[in-house]
Formats: structure tokens, sequence, C-alpha cells
């Protein structure tokens, strides 16, 4: 849980940094990241099998904004390619478009990731498996 509450501390902190705070989509990632941090605490305060499921739903909701934000990422990334080069095809515009710095492509992978790592912390929990704790 500490690795996830550090993980997604930093994230937080860099995307409000970063000023990625311009619309409502931008907002998300943050949204869930305070999310995480709420239901994070709903566990360790009341580790029963509902605070234990919505902290899993979160987790859920922060893989799919990590998919779908990689994918923006990617589509802002490669129409300002084309824009550049409309020359661009195929396999040059994939390539130019991934390794493209703002934004970068593949930054919404650690909310991915966070999100994995906050369900193993989850799998087989004692409150979902009624064992005692």
């Amino acid at each position: 849980m500490a690795i996830l509450l550090l993980g997604v501390a930093g994230i937080i902190a860099e995307l409000l940094l970063m000023g990625h705070v311009e619309d409502v989509y931008q907002l998300i990632p943050v949204a869930l990241g305070a999310a995480a941090v709420v239901t994070a605490a709903a566990v360790a305060a009341r580790p029963a099998a509902g605070t234990v499921r919505l902290f899993q739903m979160v987790m859920v909701l922060m893989i799919l904004s990590g998919v779908v934000g990689a994918g923006l990422h990617f589509q802002v990334n490669m129409e300002f390619q084309l824009e550049m080069d409309s020359s661009l095809a195929g396999w040059r515009l994939f390539r130019k478009s991934i390794l493209a710095k703002t934004p970068p492509a593949l930054a919404p992978g650690a909310m991915i990731q966070l999100g994995l790592v906050g369900l193993a912390y989850t799998y087989k929990h004692p409150a979902t498996t009624g064992e005692r704790l």
C-alpha cells in the first residue's frame, strides 16, 4: 500500500506541476489519484468487504484511465506529427508519435501500473475471502 500511495502522490504532484488541469479529461487522473488515496485510507481504517471492493473499483478505473490516456496522448502526437509533415504514414508516423516528448505517449502507463499494484494489494484480501483479519 505504501508503494501505491507514494506513486499516486508522485503522479498527482507531477500532473499539477505540469498544469495537467486544462479540461475535464486532464483532471480525471488527478481525481482518480485523490480517490485512490481516500479509498486506501478507508481500507486501512475499516478493512471490510465493501471498502476493499470500492478500492478495487478505483484501481480498475485507474487502469482504464491509463489505457485511454495513452490512446489520447498518442492521438494528439499523431495529429501534431501530421501537421508538421503530412507525408508521414505507417511505421514512420507511429515511431515519431510514440517517441514524441510532449505529451509523452506512454506516461499514462504509470496509472496502469499503480492500478495493478493496488489490485495486487487486495488479491485474496481477508475482508473479501471471509477470513478474520
